[in-house]
């Protein structure tokens, strides 16, 4: 499974892709979605916590013969897998289409389910390893969600970038 490292920087790609380009839409869809975080979801915000997204999946795949890299690797495709049931939740709630719903049940859940079974059964990882970086992964749209109300709340009545 040579391919498997570098698979959440290829699933992140595409997932942004759709998010932004085609068929794109997810800054007004969160805004309708989350009204209350409208003021924290700028494009400048959008564009760093992106790149940040990217640089933390490519160095998931980069860490792979560190110690270190298949607890990141599996923290990565927990948080990617998250991202997927977020977009599902807001699909639902809004009984609308979530820019990024498409990749994130097609490539992130898939992901993170093969590489979980891959790296527990392989022996890679232990079931606590696995555990610690599924909670903490998962964990991300809860602590995402407080720190853009934060964001909100501190952010001028208009903002212009």
């Amino acid at each position: 499974m040579n391919w498997l490292p570098w698979a959440p920087l290829c699933a992140a790609t595409l997932h942004i892709f759709e998010e932004f380009v085609w068929p794109g839409g997810f800054s007004a869809w969160y805004r309708r979605y989350k009204p209350e975080r409208a003021k924290s979801i700028t494009p400048r915000f959008l564009v760093i916590i992106n790149i940040l997204f990217l640089i933390l999946c490519y160095d998931a795949g980069a860490a792979r013969s560190q110690p270190f890299g298949p607890a990141l690797w599996l923290t990565v495709a927990a948080l990617l897998a998250g991202n997927a049931v977020w977009h599902l939740i807001g699909a639902m709630k809004t009984r609308s289409y979530s820019p990024g719903l498409v990749t994130g049940l097609l490539l992130y859940i898939p992901l993170a389910v093969v590489g979980y079974v891959h790296l527990l059964s392989s022996g890679t990882v232990v079931i606590g390893t696995a555990a610690v970086a599924a909670a903490l992964g998962g964990s991300y749209h809860w602590w995402s969600a407080a720190f853009h109300g934060v964001r909100a709340r501190r952010a001028p009545s208009s903002r212009s970038d």
